[in-house]
């Protein structure tokens, strides 16, 4: 099973290593046309007004858009979950909008004020313990009718899925525990 991560900005080779743990091949996905091969995208942390910037130099919106349409998954961390969300508050920027959620940028503070934490998440029906690493991390202020709360933090959803879009606020790929990218492994699968 190939798995693409967007490596335009960002985190994404430390996303690669942990599917790479997980059991997926990772791929390195640098042009649209890369998209053909693989049966899901990764969207990484890192900055997403930069990120928006260079997917639209890149073409890449409307590649993404299709690849939905396709009913491949995708998995937005952090800058990823903004790309991906219905829409974007503190402030306002265009995002694609294939999942139900409202996110406020920066939200938990600056990159003084990361911090880690340890909770649980709802994954396949069963209750998963989860490590979670947030650095200048937005917060989901609102999960549509449509959306699967799958982990909360401080009454905070952090991880929620709609149909095939999954979306985090915090970083599992700077952690041991691979649960979250083997849980969008099997997505994947199943979407084949």
């Amino acid at each position: 099973m190939k798995i693409g991560v967007l490596a335009l900005q960002g985190d994404f080779a430390l996303h690669a290593q942990a599917l790479v743990r997980a059991g997926a091949e990772a791929v390195e996905v640098r042009k649209p046309a890369e998209l053909d091969a693989v049966g899901g995208l990764i969207i990484p942390g890192g900055e997403s007004t930069t990120l928006l910037h260079l997917m639209r130099e890149w073409d890449f919106l409307a590649a993404i858009e299709k690849f939905h349409a396709g009913g491949k998954p995708l998995y937005g961390t952090c800058a990823g979950c903004i790309v991906l969300a219905r829409e974007v508050e503190r402030p306002r920027q265009f995002s694609l909008g294939l999942i139900d959620v409202t996110v406020e940028r920066n939200a938990y503070g600056r990159q003084r004020e990361s911090f880690e934490a340890h909770g649980q998440a709802v994954l396949d029906g069963e209750s998963t313990p989860m490590d979670m690493v947030f650095i200048r991390a937005p917060r989901i202020t609102r999960v549509g009718a449509g959306v699967d709360a799958l982990a909360r933090h401080g009454g905070d959803t952090v991880l929620a899925r709609q149909g095939s879009v999954l979306v985090g606020t915090f970083h599992p790929e700077l952690t041991a525990n691979t649960a979250v990218h083997r849980y969008f492994c099997r997505m994947v699968e199943t979407s084949r």
